[in-house]
């Protein structure tokens, strides 16, 4: 019997898809094995079925180009989060016109509802079901078993594990969305490949759901907001990866480092500053060139020594700590700097202020006796989780990463680092995820991935236990007993990288930041130009009372005014007629469009003060 037989004589063959049979997931056509066996029925509302309906679209797409365009070779095509790709050696790349004949031959695909055959052939058989496909040819060769697995659809032959949806039609939505290169494996000494993205779920409404989500998303894309409201910019002539602030984008952010520096002289911690460059032999001492090379620029000859743009500031921060005798009654001690770093991406990587070259990372380390370790990473939780809940994000996901494959330091140290930091977090009755084997080379960390508006997640935040750099640059403090000891470190970042964090900043408010953060609070908008003088009055007296203001003097009428502060996202405008010039009253605008009552200067100066303090809201 097999499972789709078992599927019909349940009353499930309509709804299954696949199933679990003893634990692995299996096609329906798969038989049942004698004697007693565990089946768990896959449907298209699980997760699970889901990912077998992607992976399956892909199969039609390949199938659907390979009839289109005969000459194109074959490559891999997996599932991924909400769809799939397929890549393809062709020698024109597809264009726009092509995808929509490619969805079209889909379509006539699925209507078919050809059933997919799975079969199992010897290598070298399997090897010749696939002429002029060296792509197929070489993934034969790298399987280890003597049988591959080969899966059947009218025409088109694939190499694949499976499983797959009974029949073409039980495929979903789908729709095919861009393309792109792709090296063969991903190695740049490859040849370049032509992939196509689509998406797909098993329902048009799931579909149709997620587009919209995608055209929310291109809406709050940050380098087109930050170009529309002249924020930052990235120029080719000074390099990929490096940014340019812009006065409006300089504004915000100075507003966030001033709060920033704010809240940690008032937390204990004390600034400094350290240099860009310092000697190779201090990243070799901290292990940086064993472990995080490719991630290093070429060393700058100076005077016959190399030196090292700096990839991490901790280096920096354990030679001030070195730098003078600490007792035990000094710790902790902490040094916080918002300290710029270079580190090599590639330039296909890149991606506006979320993936760069250079960045500026809120960075702090705090130097301690082993007795401390606990409540002072229960106070960086606090202090972590105020920082985020100030510039609106309240939703994220908790990771505890612990040991990786390649680490420095005792199996002991590693133990009790990771035992902190999961008694902090159960202390603090935060719930989190053990991400196995993510830690960084020299301790486990926590991880924070804040959300955004659209609930995507973004790492921002991150507490990492040391007990490997104080022992390679031997910091030490003389304890209670008068002998030296060696001090435990955390390396910690609240925001991460400024330029990372200011992206997911604009994208979550849509450039629309709270009042606090807004580089321009408010504009007065007189509307003639008999108001002038009083605009110009109420502007001056707003500034003295620390708002950041303007005032639209033009000669254009009044719903331009309003239009253009809207569009530039201004969060209140201030209109001013012959009533308010008479009264010496203000009418605000929110620039959602709400009018509010007509008040007294000195009460809304009140009122926007509380929603500055407010912050976020």
């Amino acid at each position: 019997m097999t499972l789709f037989e078992l599927a019909k004589q349940q009353g499930k063959a309509k709804v299954a898809i696949a199933a679990r049979l003893d634990g692995v997931l299996a096609d329906l056509s798969s038989q049942l094995p004698e004697g007693d066996a565990v089946v768990e029925w896959i449907t298209p509302a699980t997760p699970e079925g889901v990912e077998i309906i992607r992976h399956s679209t892909a199969h039609v797409m390949a199938a659907a180009v390979k009839s289109l365009f005969p000459n194109a070779r074959i490559t891999i095509g997996p599932s991924i989060e909400n769809g799939f790709y397929y890549d393809f050696d062709i020698d024109t790349p597809f264009t726009a016109e092509d995808l929509i004949r490619i969805e079209g031959k889909m379509a006539e695909i699925v209507k078919a509802d050809q059933p997919f055959v799975r079969d199992e052939l010897g290598k070298e058989a399997a090897r010749s079901l696939f002429p002029g496909e060296p792509y197929k040819s070489e993934l034969i060769t790298d399987i280890p078993d003597a049988t591959v697995s080969l899966y059947k659809m009218g025409d088109f032959l694939d190499l694949c594990r499976g499983p797959h949806v009974p029949s073409t039609g039980k495929i979903g939505a789908y729709k095919l969305m861009t393309t792109a290169g792709a090296y063969w494996r991903g190695d740049s000494s490859n040849k370049m490949l032509t992939r196509i993205y689509g998406v797909a779920f098993a329902s048009r409404k799931d579909l149709d759901e997620h587009l919209r989500f995608l055209e929310e998303v291109k809406k709050r894309d940050h380098r087109k907001i930050g170009k529309d409201l002249d924020l930052f910019s990235v120029n080719d002539e000074i390099g990929p990866g490096l940014i340019l602030w812009h006065p409006k984008g300089a504004k915000i952010r100075n507003i966030i480092e001033d709060f920033w520096r704010a809240q940690h002289a008032s937390s204990g911690y004390d600034l400094v500053f350290s240099p860009h460059i310092a000697r190779q032999d201090l990243w070799r001492t901290s292990g940086h060139l064993d472990f995080y090379r490719a991630g290093m620029y070429s060393s700058i000859e100076v005077e016959g020594q190399d030196y090292q743009l700096k990839p991490m500031n901790c280096p920096f921060h354990i030679q001030i700590y070195n730098s003078g005798l600490r007792s035990y009654r000094d710790l902790p001690i902490r040094y916080a700097e918002l300290g710029t770093v270079y580190r090599y991406e590639p330039s296909g990587t890149l991606h506006g202020l979320l993936r760069v070259r250079g960045f500026t990372q809120d960075d702090a380390h705090i130097f301690m006796r082993p007795d401390q370790l606990d409540e002072e990473i229960f106070k960086l939780l606090d202090f972590t989780l105020f920082i985020l809940g100030s510039f609106g994000f309240e939703n994220y996901d908790v990771y505890l990463s612990t040991r990786p494959e390649k680490y420095v330091g005792s199996l002991d140290n590693w133990a009790a680092a990771e035992a902190a930091l999961k008694n902090a977090l159960e202390r603090k009755g935060i719930p989190y995820e053990v991400d196995p084997g993510e830690g960084v080379f020299y301790g486990p960390k926590i991880d924070i991935k804040i959300k955004d508006m659209l609930g995507r997640s973004w790492q921002c935040s991150t507490i990492q236990v040391d007990f490997n750099l104080p022992e390679r640059f031997d910091a030490t403090y003389v304890g209670e007993d008068g002998s030296r000891h060696r001090a435990i470190m955390i390396h910690r970042a609240l925001m991460g990288s400024l330029e990372r964090f200011f992206g997911v900043l604009v994208e979550h408010f849509a450039g629309a930041f709270p009042l606090w953060l807004a580089p321009v609070q408010i504009d007065v908008l007189p509307v003639t130009d008999k108001a002038a003088d009083y605009a110009f009055e109420i502007r001056d007296r707003l500034r003295s009372a620390g708002f950041r203001t303007e005032v639209d003097a033009r000669n254009e009428k009044l719903g331009y005014k309003i239009r253009e502060s809207q569009i530039n996202k201004v969060p209140y405008g201030l209109v001013i007629g012959d009533r308010e010039v008479t009264d010496r009253l203000v009418t605000p605008r929110r620039r959602g469009g709400e009018q509010l009552p007509s008040m007294t200067v000195d009460a809304f100066i009140e009122m926007a003060r509380t929603e500055c303090n407010n912050r976020a809201s």
